[in-house]
């Protein structure tokens, strides 16, 4: 079984703003193989069904993005999974908007979603999907971009990265992770 938490903020104010592409990516992903998410536990909203042969859990926490460890610590613990089966898909400001990058570890890279999973779990190891969301250019505030929609122009580049990285999260599935980094991170 793997179990995949995609960050960003609960609420519709927030369904579209860069932050939450994490909760795009798992709601296309859950789109493609019939899967809703719509179980509220582990402070999170959860879908559970199969790709391929492999069970899946989609987690999206609904703690807001600074308090994202709590609801993988409530799920690690309630279902006694193991952090080798996780993989966390998270907005990333130091990637262009419609790129994806894998790794496996790492710090948070003042990224506070990652940051609170890190000091909840103890550990920087666990499996990445980034997506980029570019950095502000204007001199705009970063908690005010990250919390801000998508550009119009950025929409096509937005869905390409959207379904890349469902692509990345299902090769995974059949596929070890370094496998999976060498084919998209190319």
């Amino acid at each position: 079984m793997k179990w995949i938490v995609g960050l960003g903020n609960p609420g519709k104010n927030y369904e579209k703003t860069r932050h939450n592409v994490g909760f795009m990516a798992l709601d296309r992903l859950a789109q493609k193989h019939g899967i809703s998410i719509n179980q509220s536990k582990c402070k999170a909203l959860i879908g559970e069904g199969m790709i391929g042969r492999e069970k899946i859990v989609l987690i999206k926490p609904m703690t807001f993005m600074n308090l994202s460890g709590e609801s993988v610590r409530a799920y690690m613990d309630y279902y006694k999974v193991e952090l080798k089966d996780l993989i966390v898909v998270y907005d990333d400001l130091d990637t262009e908007v419609g790129r994806v990058r894998l790794r496996y570890q790492g710090s948070a890279g003042g990224h506070n979603g990652i940051k609170s999973i890190i000091q909840h779990t103890g550990t920087q190891t666990f499996d990445r999907v980034r997506m980029g969301i570019s950095r502000p250019q204007n001199g705009m505030a970063v908690v005010d971009y990250v919390l801000a929609p998508f550009a119009k122009a950025e929409q096509p580049l937005l869905d390409e990265m959207i379904e890349k990285t469902c692509d990345a999260l299902e090769h995974s599935l059949d596929h070890t992770f370094e496998q999976t980094m060498a084919r998209f991170n190319g």
